[in-house]
């Protein structure tokens, strides 16, 4: 059976490659800093103690006063997993964080989506352009504001 890193151990073992990396953690999570999450998702693939060598998935959140993304990594040769999350706490317009792609080809197309569905951007990312949606779909239609943002698209005479 896979065995879960606790959260509080991950983020000690994070502390020790990537000292002030952390802002909290659980007894299943650790928040990293957005802007360093490619640091620590670098170390936590090249780490001989972590290996995380798949990114089973990355998501995000929207919690309207700001978007969270989740990672879900698996180290195969320790049979381990984490889960490591990153709060973006800037305006909704800019949401940037740093892309994993480099890190994890597997993560190219759950940006894409990220970015499609939420409107998240991706420095760095290879190829970041819509994959749901066609390019000039007006918004992010996961975002809670979405219905919100749709509305102000109808003109004034249309909506009585």
């Amino acid at each position: 059976m896979t065995q879960s890193w606790n959260g509080k151990k991950l983020a000690e073992a994070i502390e020790e490659f990537a000292p002030g990396a952390t802002v909290d953690s659980n007894d299943s999570d650790t928040w990293v800093e957005v802007d360093r999450i490619h640091e620590v998702c670098e170390g936590l693939l090249k780490g001989p103690e972590f290996k995380f060598d798949l990114l089973s998935g990355v998501t995000a959140v929207d919690y309207i006063d700001h978007f969270e993304l989740v990672y879900h990594l698996t180290s195969l040769p320790k049979n381990a997993r984490g889960v490591i999350k990153a709060k973006c706490g800037w305006g909704r317009a800019e949401a940037t964080v740093p892309s994993v792609t480099p890190i994890w080809r597997g993560a190219e197309l759950q940006e894409r989506e990220i970015y499609d569905l939420m409107g998240i951007r991706f420095e760095g990312h290879p190829n970041l352009k819509r994959i749901a949606l066609w390019e000039g779909f007006p918004g992010h239609p996961l975002r809670k504001d979405f219905a919100t943002y749709q509305q102000s698209l109808v003109p004034v005479e249309e909506q009585s």
